[in-house]
């Protein structure tokens, strides 16, 4: 899958993505170092030793870049940014029960929104799974001739 390209300065604002999912009871938040081992362990039972890699890296900067949406103490889902390279977005995934319902938004932009906060202009969605839904809710573009990209004879499991 092609990269694409968030233009940072103009994303959707955050607070209705964030009052959609409050309204579930849904709290979404940047991850804090004491829980990296839950967070990165979850990611990496729910989605892959690869994204359990990247949630790990994420936990090493201070401030973390890894955020986390919960409910009543359990995780749905995480974001993260600067794990593979500077500027980049993501992995980012909701936990199959909590689809449908705004979390993956929220996270996805409070992410953004943080990038843009450290100073970024623009951003890069890594190997961007859902094209569609990026072009629509963000407005980002596909990169032309960045697949495989970065990933490019990358180890895999």
């Amino acid at each position: 899958m092609p990269d694409m390209l968030v233009r940072l300065y103009d994303l959707p604002p955050l607070e209705p993505a964030l009052a959609r999912v409050q309204a579930q009871g849904v709290e979404i938040r940047r991850g804090l170092a004491p829980e990296k081992h839950l967070i990165a362990d979850w990611a990496g039972r729910t989605f892959g030793p690869t994204w359990q890699s990247e949630c790990e890296v994420g936990f090493g900067f201070a401030p973390p870049t890894v955020f986390v949406a919960t409910r009543e103490r359990q995780l749905l889902g995480f974001a993260c940014y600067d794990t593979t390279a500077k500027g980049l977005f993501g992995p980012t995934g909701v936990d199959e029960a909590g689809r449908g319902q705004g979390i993956g938004t929220g996270l996805m932009l409070m992410a953004l929104h943080a990038m843009r906060a450290h100073g970024y202009a623009y951003a890069v969605i890594g190997s961007a799974g859902p094209m569609e839904y990026y072009g629509r809710t963000l407005g980002a573009m596909v990169i032309e001739h960045s697949d495989p990209g970065l990933y490019a004879g990358m180890l895999w499991d």
